[in-house]
């Protein structure tokens, strides 16, 4: 059937199952928009208010759904304004694809009215790109980028569309599937490898299993917890990890890294055997890398061979999909006649535990005192039950936010872990609530980083977003403020925040519902009072210690044992 390019575009969308996408408008992509106008009972758009919150709120429904998030953007500064969003969900591996207007094609390199080269720009933080210059690659080209976003280790794929594309029309037809000769990811682990991994996890006295979001985003999390308990050894997560496996059970040692655990981190250097899956050996888990696992042999399981042996030699890697290989090692493990003997790491228990008794993470509120950051996480953890999706912005709240709501299933942790972008929280809590309408959706910030996309309250507004918003207000930027503290002689250059708008009439003007929060005594009932506000954006702004420290913490240059306690 003849259709227009826009319409096309429109039917490519519906046949991949798409529900949302979230953009602005422009004059490069009017024509789309014309034909979602007339789709809208089929496909939503969410309006934002900044091309950065659009991406980030892809992110967010992406992060929360395992499904690829969408985006609509227009040319010119429309697309570069989405430029850090995709670099976000590069680096933490996100299946995105990124649509983006362009010029006509006759105008291309005229430097034409909103024109830029955004195939070129973002060609380093992309899994691919395309430019479309013919009609009939219009829909080859979106069931390509969809395939790739989503297979393999997921990232953002972008499709450049030039305006008079959108206005032609030719005939329609959708591929069924799609084969691209250069691209055919591994997803079945090799069972050689398999077998010598199960050998030493047999022969292993001092074990540790390290993961990452790998297990996240391969819905790999009933497989990991399978393998943890059928092994016996103690598991750390990264950052991106959380979730993977419960963080309440006896068996999960908290976080690694930079503000890991004092457990974790001096379990994993003091290991014999580290079985890595889903993670990629990134600088805030492994400090300096000279000094990581000294005395440990590597298992190594990603589907993206690019990122073993790439920071950290290791000695039995694996290429293919978590859950895949996972489930490979289970059968292997079981298959054996003697398992894994739980007097063989009865000794290691004992020290894992000792190192336990430190009680790294420990907090002493005053009731007559400033409140604790800290405390309000706990808080928020026990008065959600736990059961919260939870998106963080970038900063000294973020740690804590890692280190203090446990949780315990995949998905629930949104945060931005490689580019570390301040803005990310609100816009992701965004994504995750219209794609869990009736989930609680709480998003942890600071003063400084909610500042960077707060203009998406608007947007929050117009679709009627419950989110409740907590920021730890300590007037600083509190992680910069840390730096300076620790390392340059408390030179506090530029961290202190003097001007900042009084929350509560910012969120009230916004049209949502504003608390300040002064006192320790007052946190648990604001929490509770704005979670049974089941229809209202709550903007919670708790005023915090400005002095307070995320530990533990690893200082650069250092070995990943080498803690800050206090």
């Amino acid at each position: 059937m003849e259709l227009t390019g826009a319409e096309i575009f429109v039917e490519c969308l519906k046949a991949e199952g798409v529900d949302t996408v979230f953009g602005y408008p422009g004059g490069a992509v009017l024509y789309i928009y014309d034909a979602l106008y007339k789709a809208q009972n089929e496909i939503n758009h969410i309006l934002a208010r900044h091309e950065q919150g659009a991406v980030h709120a892809a992110e967010g429904y992406a992060k929360s759904t395992n499904k690829p998030g969408v985006v609509l953007v227009t040319s010119g500064p429309g697309a570069t304004n989405a430029v850090t969003g995709i670099a976000d969900a590069y680096m933490d591996s996100v299946p995105l694809v990124v649509f983006t207007g362009q010029v006509p094609r006759a105008l291309i390199g005229n430097d034409a009215f909103q024109e830029v080269d955004i195939v070129g720009i973002t060609r380093p933080c992309v899994k691919h790109n395309f430019l479309v210059t013919r009609l009939e690659d219009l829909a080859p080209t979106i069931k390509k980028a969809f395939y790739i976003a989503s297979t393999g280790r997921p990232g953002p794929v972008l499709v450049d569309i030039p305006k008079d594309i959108t206005q032609m029309t030719g005939e329609f037809s959708y591929p069924s599937e799609i084969s691209i000769r250069s691209y055919n990811p591994t997803v079945k682990g090799n069972k050689r490898q398999v077998r010598r991994a199960i050998d030493l996890v047999l022969e292993a006295k001092r074990p540790m299993l390290y993961t990452g979001g790998g297990v996240i985003l391969a819905g790999a999390a009933k497989e990991l917890t399978e393998f943890t308990r059928l092994t016996g050894f103690p598991i750390t997560n990264t950052l991106m990890g959380l979730g993977g496996y419960p963080a309440t059970d006896p068996q999960f040692v908290g976080m690694l890294g930079m503000h890991g655990t004092f457990e974790a981190n001096h379990a994993m250097h003091d290991s014999d055997l580290i079985v890595a899956i889903g993670a990629r050996f990134d600088d805030r888990v492994t400090g300096n890398i000279e000094k990581f696992c000294p005395y440990a042999k590597i298992i190594h399981v990603d589907i993206d061979p690019a990122t073993i042996s790439k920071n950290v030699k290791v000695d039995v890697p694996i290429v293919g999909d978590v859950k895949n290989v996972l489930a490979d090692l289970i059968e292997e493990l079981r298959g054996r006649k003697q398992g894994v003997d739980p007097q063989q790491i009865t000794d290691w228990w004992k020290q894992i535990n000792e190192w336990r008794k430190t009680n790294c993470l420990s907090y002493n509120q005053q009731m007559d005192g400033p409140i604790l950051a800290q405390y309000v996480v706990d808080k928020l953890w026990e008065v959600t039950g736990g059961d919260a999706f939870v998106t963080s912005d970038v900063g000294q709240h973020q740690m804590w936010a890692a280190q203090f709501y446990k949780f315990d299933q995949p998905n629930r942790w949104i945060n931005s872990g490689g580019l570390g972008t301040m803005g990310f929280g609100l816009p992701a809590a965004m994504g995750v609530q219209i794609a869990h309408p009736d989930a609680t959706v709480a998003c942890i910030s600071g003063d400084g980083s909610i500042q960077m996309c707060i203009q998406e309250l608007a947007t929050c507004l117009q679709y009627r977003l419950p989110i409740k918003i907590i920021t730890l207000n300590n007037g600083y930027l509190g992680m910069v403020r840390q730096w300076q503290e620790f390392f340059y002689q408390k030179r506090y250059s530029m961290s202190y925040m003097e001007a900042l708008p009084d929350f509560v009439k910012l969120a009230e003007a916004y049209g949502h519902v504003g608390m300040r929060i002064e006192k320790p005594g007052d946190v648990e009932g604001a929490l509770r009072e704005a979670m049974a506000m089941k229809d209202r954006l709550v903007f919670m702004d708790f005023i915090t210690s400005a002095e307070n420290n995320v530990y533990p913490m690893v200082p650069a240059g250092a070995g990943h044992n080498e803690m800050i306690l206090v």
